[in-house]
């Protein structure tokens, strides 16, 4: 047992953190594995928001319930595609009509088991890896019981996967790392404390960050019912019609369903950070002509949503004191196939170090009173910059452009952001107009030519607590027996 605590001390501290603490240091922080943000991500696509997402959640099809999925394209370790069924395509459908043979040698996270007509194409193509999360698949297994017809469908789909599973040359498999000790310590402490619930909490004298639990709870519950399997034995029946019968003995089952469990807490937590509360969202208080399509704001759903896939990327950060995530989207002149409607993936990054740099090749110290040649200002690659480093497309003038960024953009990447022509920013301003020892926010304030869309209230209601959103006049009055609870 001795050798045992030992030998977790010793990795906890290779891994980035310390253990035994009831708080943790900012200088020690855990990390997200790849493997696991491209899992997060794929869950996420899955509820991207739509018109037609609103209406049905899942589609009928041959007597078959067809669930929506998110995918993930990923090659050479970097994202080059974001998807989500629609109502007539699955994801895997769209990403071979978006990609073609490009996605050769690529490896895809798909929220569901893909189903027969979507394997077989997506490994003609030539891709490297498939994984997927191991619960009800595409072509669900739960069904009502009242029309057997459709089970066995079902289950005639899954021994077709099976087969092409066999006979690919593709690895089909689940890729599910448990995450490392803290982590989800670190991420609840990190979303308590994120500038868009701090400025609720100072805004709203009334309330305090106890809204911010209950939302939670809530995200925790929805996303448990759509991502997990409530039932031990439904869901082992589950795992062996689907080919995965060696995950249903213990401890491997157990510790699966820890490993989703975990996730799925994950996700709940970082969602909860940028929430549907009162009339916050994000606005523009520039004046702008009305009529100019490159200065409407998303819908606060969509922009929600995106803001959520940069807080997770946030959790790749190299950088010990602020984790920053930075995600570009697009949006075309029509509506393409995709569940995203006309949106698209651009590039996405986080704060880090140069491309194969070793840790300890550049200072990690942050702290005023050290010298300035020993801080990590001048090294640290910033998740905008990385974002524009590392995109998949190229940015159109002629299309609406939009990168979503966890803080402030700081002077270094303004004019990189403006440059690149991208048309809005969405981003926290709570650093705005600050100027610190290594690094300065003026510019964001001065910019022009770009609209800047900042978490706030929404400058057109005088009254804080009136929703813009009707669907969510019934969360007001959940908030305000909350908070009267409480107190």
């Amino acid at each position: 047992i001795a050798q045992r605590g030992q030998l977790e001390r010793i990795l906890c501290c290779l891994s980035g953190y310390s253990v035994g603490t009831d708080s943790l240091s900012k200088s020690q922080i855990p990390r997200l594995s790849k493997v696991n943000l491209f899992t997060l991500f794929s869950l996420w696509m899955e509820l991207f928001p739509s018109a037609e997402q609103q209406k049905k959640s899942q589609v009928k099809m041959s007597r078959l319930t067809v669930k929506k999925s998110g995918l993930v394209v990923v090659k050479n370790m970097t994202i080059i595609g974001l998807h989500c069924s629609s109502t007539d395509l699955h994801a895997g459908q769209i990403a071979l009509i978006k990609h073609g043979s490009r996605l050769k040698n690529c490896d895809l996270y798909f929220s569901r088991k893909p189903c027969s007509t979507c394997l077989k194409m997506i490994v003609n193509a030539g891709v490297n890896r498939i994984s997927y999360w191991p619960a009800d698949p595409e072509i669900s297994l739960q069904n009502e019981a009242s029309n057997p017809m459709t089970t066995d469908d079902a289950k005639l789909d899954a021994k077709a996967v099976e087969r092409l599973k066999s006979n690919s040359r593709a690895r089909v498999c689940v890729l599910l790392q448990p995450l490392v000790c803290y982590m989800v310590q670190f991420i609840e402490e990190t979303s308590t404390n994120f500038d868009f619930i701090q400025k609720i909490a100072k805004s709203q004298p009334d309330f305090n960050t106890d809204f911010y639990t209950a939302c939670r709870q809530e995200k925790i519950k929805e996303y448990e019912s759509l991502f997990l399997i409530s039932n031990e034995e439904t869901h082992k029946q589950i795992l062996m019609t689907i080919g995965l019968e060696n995950l249903c003995e213990n401890p491997y089952f157990s510790n699966l369903r820890q490993n989703m469990k975990d996730l799925v807490l994950v996700l709940a937590t970082v969602a909860a950070s940028v929430p549907v509360f009162g009339c916050f969202g994000f606005y523009s208080t520039d004046s702008q002509p009305a009529n100019e399509t490159h200065h409407q704001g998303l819908p606060q759903e969509i922009a929600r949503h995106c803001m959520i896939q940069a807080r997770l990327l946030a959790y790749r950060t190299e950088d010990h004191k602020t984790g920053v995530g930075a995600i570009i989207w697009a949006e075309e002149k029509s509506r393409s196939c995709d569940g995203t409607g006309a949106m698209y993936f651009v590039g996405c990054g986080y704060n880090a170090f140069p491309v194969g740099s070793e840790y300890a090749d550049f200072p990690h110290m942050d702290d005023k009173q050290k010298d300035r040649e020993i801080r990590k200002f001048r090294y640290i690659i910033h998740a905008e910059q990385n974002a524009l480093t590392f995109r998949c497309r190229e940015i159109k003038p002629d299309e609406k452009s939009m990168i979503f960024v966890t803080k402030c953009p700081c002077d270094e990447c303004v004019p990189l952001i403006k440059g690149a022509g991208i048309k809005q920013i969405y981003a926290g301003d709570v650093d705005a107009g600050k100027k610190k020892a290594d690094i300065s926010y003026m510019k964001f304030g001065e910019l022009e030519g770009v609209t800047k869309f900042t978490w706030q209230l929404n400058p057109f209601h005088t009254n804080a607590l009136e929703f813009h959103d009707p669907m969510t006049r019934e969360s007001k009055w959940f908030f305000i027996f909350i908070n009267v609870f409480y107190d």
